[in-house]
């Protein structure tokens, strides 16, 4: 092969990460809970799976690609809460916020303590997180059915499970490397 073909193997990935960021970005413009809304945000989770699984078996992994994946599952993340929270608000009990409350403070400490220890932003790509990222993804999905609090309750104790072993694992790693050795991406 030679090097462009090379060079264009190892981008795939990332051109599929930035598509995500793109399609996040337009769901911005778009009516929650529509079709089209749905469309978009079938899309982004669909070429959230790819582009690992494209990076994985080509082996074209990358630490630019890893910081885009994280960048891109933040953006998603960002434009979901925009969208969708307001519908949660009236659905979810305040309880249920209290723990996506404490799930968010782990989560933003795991992120704290790897930008103090690494001078970097890091959020790793463990099978926890991935299954935390499923279960929230899934929620616009399930949120109008009868058994959504459910869920939701399932999710917040899935994702404050992940989000405390991703501070256990920054707080017990001294590099990023030894902490990353379980990214996906």
């Amino acid at each position: 092969l030679n090097a462009r073909t090379v060079k264009m193997k190892k981008s795939i990935p990332n051109y599929i990460t930035c598509f995500r960021i793109l399609g996040a970005i337009v769901m911005l413009f778009l009516k929650p809970f529509s079709v089209a809304f749905f469309v978009a945000y079938s899309v982004c989770g669909f070429s959230d799976l790819l582009d690992g699984y494209i990076a994985r078996s080509t082996k074209t992994t990358s630490d630019l690609g890893a910081r885009l994946d994280s960048i891109a599952d933040l953006t998603f993340y960002a434009v979901m809460f925009l969208k969708i929270f307001p519908n949660l608000i009236d659905t979810l009990p305040i309880w249920l916020w209290c723990m996506v409350g404490v799930v968010l403070t782990l989560r933003g400490s795991a992120y704290l303590v790897a930008a103090i220890k690494y001078k970097r932003f890091a959020s790793l790509h463990t099978v926890m997180n991935k299954l935390s990222g499923l279960a929230v993804f899934c929620i616009p999905y399930i949120i109008q059915l009868s058994f959504a609090v459910h869920y939701c309750l399932a999710t917040a104790i899935i994702t404050g499970t992940a989000s405390f072993e991703e501070l256990l694992l920054h707080i017990t790693n001294n590099d990023y490397g030894k902490a990353s050795s379980l990214r996906k991406k």
